[in-house]
């Protein structure tokens, strides 16, 4: 345990499932460096999920996005003023090996650690960087994540340490439509494209074999509201939630008694705050997450490359429900 003040810059900008992923490097940093100042720097619309942690000074948000859209020039030299004020650091890390993330990272500073050419997504974004880590892009997204970062503080990070984690965000006051006396599930609908959605007929058929419990339908666009509305209209047992924000949708994960969902966010925010969930994968594969024994995966027979993901691959749809229900059952049993 090194017990010396350090200023530490992590980046991850995107997407809202790796940052939420990547949160566990907080308490393990803090593990063998407590008196670290842990700053971190993302995308504008994904700051939320972030702000509050107990083991972060301060959120960064950048608003890329914002500046695409907008192409606004002011608001660029706004953000590249901030960030290259924001410093300095003694040590700048990329979680994420893009090129736009290891330009953020310079503007922050010089002393930045990130993956090598052969290992970073963009291999280009190597050459940011003042050291490196070589952690093959296949491996497991939560392990890379975790590796990265402690070779660039200098400490190894077991298995165990991993599986007895805490979890990654506070807890929260349990929202007020979730049933008391019946066991809750989160049914989580959408996702980034869709061919890595469950069909919603699939869902009210899962939502009928779990007949004992409420569903709690999770959405985030018009076109999940709606698909929501089908899954409730054919399931007695599925109510559609309200409009949640990001910590709102912390609580409802955090107070459900399982999550079963695509490979998304807020899926994913089951296995960070340490509640049972099944993600459901079909052109991507459990790479994206780290089993437990309360946190399962359902596969497609689909032959994933993970370094070409085909986008028009639907064999998630192919999945049965009733092998979805059998692990929702075995879990809800345990709890």
């Amino acid at each position: 345990m090194n017990r010396e003040p350090i200023r530490i810059a992590l980046v991850r900008l995107t997407a809202l499932g790796d940052i939420i992923n990547g949160t566990i490097v907080l308490q393990l940093i803090k593990k063998h460096y407590p008196n670290a100042q842990i700053e971190w720097f993302c995308e504008a619309a994904f700051a939320p999920v972030l702000e509050g942690h107990p083991d972060l000074l301060k959120v960064h948000a950048v608003p890329i996005k914002r500046i695409k859209k907008e192409k606004s020039l002011a608001l660029l030299k706004a953000t590249v003023s901030a960030l290259k004020a924001s410093g300095p650091f003694d040590k700048i890390i990329d979680m994420q090996g893009l090129i736009k993330s290891a330009v953020v990272a310079r503007l922050i500073g010089k002393n930045i650690h990130g993956f090598d050419k052969a290992s970073a997504r963009e291999s280009l974004a190597s050459r940011f960087y003042a050291t490196h880590s070589h952690i093959p892009y296949e491996e497991n997204v939560i392990r890379r994540n975790i590796d990265v970062v402690a070779q660039a503080l200098g400490f190894k990070v077991s298995d165990g340490e991993i599986l007895a984690k805490q979890p990654c965000f506070a807890s929260r006051e349990k929202p007020a439509f979730l049933a008391s006396g019946t066991k809750n599930i989160a049914f989580v609908i959408g996702a980034s494209w869709p061919s890595k959605e469950y069909p919603k007929e699939r869902f009210s058929e899962l939502a009928l074999d779990l007949k004992e419990a409420r569903c709690i339908l999770i959405w985030g666009s018009e076109r999940e509201r709606e698909y929501a509305n089908f899954i409730a209209k054919n399931a007695p047992n599925a109510v559609v939630a309200p409009k949640l924000s990001l910590a709102e949708l912390r609580a409802v994960i955090e107070h459900c008694d399982l999550t079963i969902g695509n490979d998304t966010g807020p899926t994913h925010l089951a296995w960070a705050m340490n509640r049972p969930s099944i993600t459901l994968f079909g052109p991507t594969n459990t790479r994206m997450i780290y089993e437990t024994p309360i946190n399962l995966a359902c596969e497609s027979d689909s032959k994933v490359d993970i370094n070409k993901i085909d986008k028009n691959d639907f064999s998630i749809r192919t999945i049965p429900v009733e092998v979805i229900a059998d692990k929702a059952k075995g879990l809800l049993a345990a709890e």
